[in-house]
């Protein structure tokens, strides 16, 4: 799944791999000693990635071999990562270190005791190369097990930069703007919105980036950890504010029954494919990578975005995802897989990734030159630059059973409320029943 402002440094070329590379402050980086010292020992590593993924991961863990003399092994778990890490766990063949794709989980993992605290050397890292909402959603009660290697900027909305030129409109600065340009691309002869409402998560999404700018983050973060019910009046605001475009059939393409059969590669097909039936989809920065890699579009050029935009007099949002390296106390190599952490917290490990695409760190020590393009390097430089005001996508923090599970929970009752966004108070108050179902309160 693809879940799923400060200034940067600059003048520190993060992307020499040699050994004996310099990080920023001048002096040699070194993971586990940077003299081949852990040779003979292999870190085995767990995480959600396949494909395309999985090879451009696998460049950073060849890098640390080379860097260090350890060998890696890399077991793709699918999406399911708790239950497979727990049969491991219990099966005597714990990996030594996993990526995980859910603040939830990280959770879930610490207070089950499965997790060794971080290496003060990493922890220095990420308080020297990190806003502080990162070391935070790697916390559990204060103590830092998570370490976020790779992130996603999910407030992006992706459009064809024709389609928006031929209806002559320029992408918006407030929500209202949106809707009123997406009307203006309807009545051109496309629908404005390609909508992904057959996957559940990308309705959460939508939810939580209005949320986020119009009820502002303390409410998000209560909300997030359910100290704020659902029946809120926020969360009706922000129902009532996503309904507009969801009841409207002129903007959404295929209507609402159309959304509700369109999955995630969908909608940007229905923007970016051979037959485009619309103009913009919003969905986080991975849609760029669907757009090149299935579409051929060049991105900056077919395909472009524009950050999501800020819903009534709220600040505009930036709602994240991520990836943190963890180490599992029952791992057999306890040193190899803290030097591997400290080698994923440099520059020097993110920019390996960086150059072969499909990446962003949330590291600000890492040069914005070493992305690919610039239109990477516009949404990493965004996702930096909100320093704390970035969030964790609030399913990904919230149980399994409500934030994310297909055909339950907040999945499904958004999508029952794309079908019918007639009542935002009764859609608000079935979510409260499932969340406090889900966090048993």
């Amino acid at each position: 799944m693809m879940r799923r402002r400060t200034t940067l440094l600059t003048g520190c070329t993060a992307l020499v791999l040699a050994l004996g590379a310099t990080a920023c402050g001048g002096g040699p980086v070194s993971a586990g000693g940077g003299d081949k010292a852990l040779g003979g020992q292999t870190v085995t590593v767990a995480g959600v990635w396949s494909g395309t993924e999985q090879k451009n991961f696998q460049k950073v863990l060849d890098a640390f071999t080379e860097k260090t003399g350890a060998k890696t092994q890399f077991t793709s778990t699918g999406d399911n990562v708790s239950t497979v890490v727990g049969s491991k766990i219990e099966g005597g063949n714990a990996p030594d270190v996993v990526m995980v794709p859910q603040v939830g989980v990280l959770k879930q993992f610490a207070q089950q005791g499965w997790l060794k605290p971080l290496s003060k050397k990493t922890e220095q890292a990420v308080d020297a190369g990190y806003a502080p909402v990162w070391k935070k959603y790697g916390s559990v009660d204060g103590t830092l097990y998570g370490l976020y290697f790779k992130a996603a900027h999910k407030s992006t909305v992706w459009y064809s930069p024709d389609a928006l030129e031929q209806a002559g409109v320029k992408p918006p600065k407030s929500y209202d703007e949106m809707l009123k340009a997406g009307q203006t691309v309807s009545d051109s002869g496309l629908a404005a919105f390609s909508v992904a409402g057959q996957d559940g998560w990308t309705l959460t999404d939508w939810f939580e980036n209005v949320y986020l700018s119009q009820a502002g983050p303390e409410k998000y973060d209560a909300l997030a950890a359910h100290e704020l019910k659902w029946t809120d009046a926020s969360v009706v605001d922000a129902l009532t504010t996503l309904g507009k475009l969801f009841k409207d059939k002129q903007l959404i393409a295929g209507g609402q029954k159309g959304a509700l059969n369109t999955d995630f590669p969908g909608s940007v097909e229905k923007v970016f494919g051979p037959e485009p039936e619309a103009g913009m989809v919003y969905e986080g920065d991975f849609v760029a990578g669907v757009a090149k890699d299935q579409f051929g579009k060049k991105v900056g050029e077919d395909a472009n975005f524009f950050p999501f935009p800020a819903v009534g007099g709220g600040e505009a949002p930036v709602v994240s995802g991520g990836d943190a390296a963890v180490v599992l106390k029952d791992g057999k190599n306890q040193k190899a897989a803290q030097a591997l952490l400290e080698y994923l917290s440099t520059p020097e490990a993110s920019a390996v990734w960086a150059e072969a695409g499909g990446f962003l760190s949330p590291n600000k020590k890492l040069d914005l030159a070493s992305y690919g393009d610039d239109v990477t390097r516009a949404t990493a430089k965004s996702l930096v630059q909100a320093g704390d005001s970035v969030r964790f996508d609030m399913s990904d923090q919230a149980p399994a059973a409500f934030g994310g599970t297909k055909g339950a929970g907040e999945w499904k009752l958004l999508q029952d409320f794309l079908r019918d966004p007639s009542d935002p108070k009764g859609t608000a108050a079935k979510l409260e029943a499932a969340a406090a179902k889900a966090y048993q309160d």
